[in-house]
């Protein structure tokens, strides 16, 4: 059905795709970082002063676009630690094939840790969306009364 070389293009693909993989979840554990910050900032002080004098309708795009970051971080980053585990898993298996652990090793070694960074950035995003949604409703309801 598919011959040599249409297989061999694609598995050339997919391994360039891992630089870009790890670059991205290098990138969504500065976005965690970045938005746990702000949402330290936010509860401790942001949205006790922002509370008192606040228009709806601003106060509710803010709080999406924070919220869509936080949706973001919170989908991708497990997607993109899968992808980060099963890149590298097939020229570790090709090594062992070959009689050849170190590559197995560094593999496997990658793979744990893509995998690791990728579910760490989206639990981080996952309790930050929860809490922030919490945090917005409170003040939302607030004003509504």
């Amino acid at each position: 059905m598919f011959n040599g070389q249409v297989i061999t293009l694609m598995h050339e693909f997919v391994s360039l795709l891992l630089y870009p993989i790890i670059v991205g979840l290098g990138c969504m554990m500065i976005l965690a970082v970045w938005e746990t910050g702000i949402a330290i900032g936010e509860r401790f002080w942001g949205l006790r002063e922002s509370s008192d004098d606040i228009d709806t309708q601003v106060f509710e795009q803010m709080a999406r676009r924070r919220l869509e970051r936080t949706d973001i971080l919170t989908r991708v980053s497990p997607m993109l630690g899968l992808m980060g585990t099963l890149i590298p898993l097939g020229p570790g298996l090709a090594g062992l094939g070959q009689g050849d652990l170190s590559i197995l090793t560094n593999a496997v070694t990658v793979a744990f840790d893509t995998t690791v960074m990728g579910l760490l950035a989206g639990i981080i995003g996952f309790v930050l969306g929860r809490l922030r949604r919490r945090w917005y409703d409170e003040i939302l309801s607030v004003e509504k009364s």
